[in-house]
């Protein structure tokens, strides 16, 4: 299918060869280009549903010579039934306060981000992140973007501490998880996983058939968990197409989440 981008031709530019964070021994290229301020929302979209990816105002997709492991994934919102573990794992955290914010880096939130990443990235590409580097992630956006922050609930009825936070594009046909991280010292609670499944429900609400998780990766255990989401949709070169499905779970009652 043909995509035609709005206003302005595209320039697309080719990175040099770097380690790949993902499989250990290879190395990657990404082609990427940069989101126009006039078109941005657009041009994500469009660029987002044939596999790019959004960082800060570019949008980026693998380009390695030998290898294709990294894939587009994105979840069928209307055809999914939660398990009987996801429902459980929602329950878990009911208790959290979910606030919609303004895409505006706050102490706090990065906080929270660099004890996530000593906990669960210390030797990944982000774990020397500074400030600077949390603003620009948050701020520099030409497109429709806003941050999810989940919250204890607090006993002096003040805002409680933070426990949460997902980086989440508005696109057009769904919601795009950008970044979640969340604090690490929450056990039993698998927010990483109850994220999703709120985003689920989010894109439900507002009438999206997709949630858009970025990028698995065949063998990389960084990225196992997106495979175990059925139905799950990865792009190949003939288009979108239905990974194998699991066993369906039976469907939930309507006043379930």
């Amino acid at each position: 299918m043909t995509q035609h981008f709005p206003t302005r031709q595209l320039r697309f530019f080719l990175t040099a060869p770097s380690p790949c964070p993902y499989l250990p021994g290879r190395f990657e290229r990404k082609v990427f280009a940069h989101l126009p301020l006039a078109d941005g929302p657009a041009v994500n979209d469009a660029l987002t549903q044939i596999g790019f990816r959004r960082s800060q105002n570019i949008a980026y997709r693998p380009a390695c010579e030998s290898c294709a492991a990294c894939v587009s994934a994105r979840l069928p919102v209307g055809e999914h039934l939660f398990s009987r573990s996801e429902r459980r794992t929602l329950a878990r955290n009911g208790d959290l306060v979910r606030s919609v914010v303004e895409a505006e880096a706050t102490m706090e939130q990065f906080d929270l981000l660099r004890r996530y990443l000593t906990s669960r990235h210390a030797d990944g590409g982000m774990a020397e992140m500074s400030w600077p580097d949390y603003v620009a992630m948050v701020e520099d956006t030409a497109v429709r973007t806003h941050i999810v922050e989940y919250r204890r609930p607090s006993e002096d009825g003040g805002p409680g501490d933070l426990a949460a936070c997902a980086l989440i594009d508005l696109m057009s046909d769904g919601l795009s998880m950008v970044y979640s991280y969340y604090d690490p010292d929450m056990p039993r609670r698998s927010l990483g996983l109850f994220m999703i499944l709120d985003h689920l429900r989010q894109a439900a609400m507002l009438s999206l058939p997709y949630v858009y998780l970025g990028y698995w990766v065949r063998g990389s255990e960084k990225m196992d968990y997106k495979s175990r989401f059925s139905p799950i949709e990865l792009l190949r070169p003939e288009g979108w197409v239905r990974a194998a499905p699991r066993e369906a779970p039976p469907p939930l009652a309507k006043d379930h989440p």
